[in-house]
């Protein structure tokens, strides 16, 4: 068994005190020796944090001794090293930004589909199957049939429904997203836009990945996650994918092997920007670390 749990939460809930959440929500993850990236907002919480099992399960309970957040999930994968360097609980308008004000996934989400059933709504030509989550993730795995809005962030969503299915209200659409925040919130606000049949993978991609066998699986790629990982697999194996470290863009393997690809300077998404300056900088860090390390 790997040392480190990596748990992927979120739970929309109506929490207007979340302000004063933060401190203690900070001293319980120091003490626990957990790591990662929590957000709350007055609609909820969201985020990712890694550490040893005693620890993920201190923080878990603690949040769910809140009974606003007493039916919170989590998603779990494990991890040889702590993908995150430091902790950050940070405060937000929204655990999500859409920028849609109004929008209460707690009230009017839409309906859950597990991921055993998910690929009956796959095979059906009738549902229109939309993957809610940017361009860069979606490059790197979707899945079959799947459309993507081709956004650069959430926020663009919106804009999404109302170019490309205002007159499509009363067909059947099922969303995804990686963790299922992204695609709970989507159905919220599709329902309020007059859609009347709306679905969501219930604990996304990542709750998928590990329940359905790779056999039977509608899955193409690998899925983006937010950490050091980069990208997991079927049962949530790390992935092949890596990261631009200069410009952040996910790298496949045939980009890896480019020759536009030199680690730790540029890839072929950020070469043509690089200065002369900026690549002497780089090379400097990298030979400094080789030294160093």
């Amino acid at each position: 068994m790997k040392p480190y749990v990596v748990a992927a939460l979120y739970h929309f809930a109506r929490l207007p005190d979340y302000a004063e959440l933060r401190e203690p929500l900070h001293a319980v993850c120091v003490d626990a020796g957990v790591r990662g990236t929590l957000l709350l907002a007055s609609e909820g919480i969201n985020g990712t944090i890694a550490g040893e099992r005693h620890g993920i399960d201190a923080v878990l309970a603690w949040l769910r001794a809140d009974p606003r957040l007493a039916t919170l999930e989590h998603k779990e994968s494990f991890a040889d090293q702590l993908p995150f360097a430091k902790l950050k609980i940070k405060l937000k308008r929204e655990i999500v930004t859409m920028g849609v004000p109004g929008v209460d996934p707690a009230r009017l989400a839409g309906t859950y589909v597990d991921p055993q059933q998910w690929n009956t709504l796959l095979s059906n030509p009738d549902v229109l199957v939309v993957d809610t989550r940017n361009r860069y993730e979606v490059k790197v795995g979707t899945f079959r049939n799947a459309v993507s809005p081709q956004t650069d962030s959430f926020s663009e969503f919106p804009a999404y429904v109302a170019r490309e299915l205002r007159d499509q209200k009363q067909r059947p659409i099922a969303m995804f997203c990686t963790g299922g925040i992204r695609c709970e919130k989507a159905t919220a606000y599709l329902r309020e836009q007059g859609f009347e049949q709306v679905y969501h993978l219930h604990g996304g991609i990542l709750k998928y990945l590990e329940q359905v066998p790779e056999a039977d699986s509608l899955w193409q790629g690998e899925c983006y996650v937010f950490d050091d990982r980069v990208a997991v697999g079927h049962g949530l194996r790390p992935g092949q994918t890596r990261r631009c470290e200069p410009c952040g863009a996910p790298l496949l393997p045939d980009e890896l092997s480019s020759e536009d690809y030199d680690p730790g300077i540029h890839c072929p998404h950020c070469i043509a920007q690089l200065t002369p300056e900026r690549r002497a900088m780089l090379l400097m860090r990298r030979e400094q670390r080789a030294t160093s390390g």
